[in-house]
């Protein structure tokens, strides 16, 4: 489904991500794994055209998306998550999974519409079902993750690039967040994840890569790289 292929990007003069190939296919989990600094984020944004400055092939779905806008590949079917969550102040869970939709050009967007896929999504995110008219920045940071990750479910995409979606949540809602990958897996929805909580991340995860200084230095099946406590603990403490 995703291809990168010698995947390059900039900021400024530093080249963050170098030469970076790997492979994603529909209906798996993939991590990218590697100590702070590595370019997991980055690689991320690249294959999101959030970086400006960027070489190489992005191949989604069979079409080539390096020097496509953010726009037209999240109409494509990619969306992301980043790690600041950016649920939007004042508005309801409601409302911010309404923006989620509103952003897609897959509906029309009427009311009825807007009304049963928020129950769709609601039945998936239990914890958001029962808070649909509470404010979503008054919610506990693993709720307004998870209604970071409801909202752009909401779209329906074919793949999400999650980052650090466990990062300063509290162990029970991290047991709530990689259950809820798994579902999502069997849904159909294809991740891309980049994951402070290794073991749990490689748990989940059909394969990884592991990145050093910008460029790939291992892959492999996660049940592999999660008995290898040598690459474990050379490239992903943080």
């Amino acid at each position: 489904m995703l291809k990168l292929q010698n995947l390059n990007a900039w900021y400024d003069r530093s080249h963050v991500v170098q030469n970076v190939s790997l492979e994603v296919g529909a209906g798996e989990i993939v991590t990218l794994m590697g100590r702070n600094g590595a370019g997991k984020t980055t690689t991320l944004r690249a294959v999101m055209g959030l970086i400006a400055k960027r070489s190489g092939s992005v191949m989604f779905n069979g079409a080539e998306l390096l020097s496509q806008a953010p726009h037209t590949r999240f109409h494509a079917g990619l969306a992301y998550v980043p790690e600041e969550r950016r649920i939007v102040p004042g508005l309801t869970v409601r409302e911010n999974l309404q923006l989620g939709l509103t952003a897609s050009k897959q509906f029309g967007n009427s009311r009825s519409e807007m009304a049963r896929m928020i129950d769709e999504i609601a039945e998936t995110f239990p914890r958001l079902k029962e808070r649909l008219d509470q404010e979503g920045t008054s919610m506990s940071g693993g709720e307004q993750q998870m209604l970071a990750i409801a909202r752009a479910m909401m779209a329906r995409p074919k793949m999400i690039l999650l980052d650090e979606p466990s990062e300063g949540i509290m162990p029970l809602l991290v047991d709530e967040m990689f259950a809820l990958f798994t579902r999502m897996k069997a849904a159909g929805t294809t991740i891309l994840l980049v994951e402070q909580n290794v073991e749990r991340a490689l748990k989940v995860s059909d394969r990884a890569y592991i990145l050093d200084q910008g460029a790939v230095v291992h892959s492999g099946t996660g049940a592999a790289l999660l008995a290898d406590k040598e690459i474990q603990e050379k490239y992903c403490a943080v």
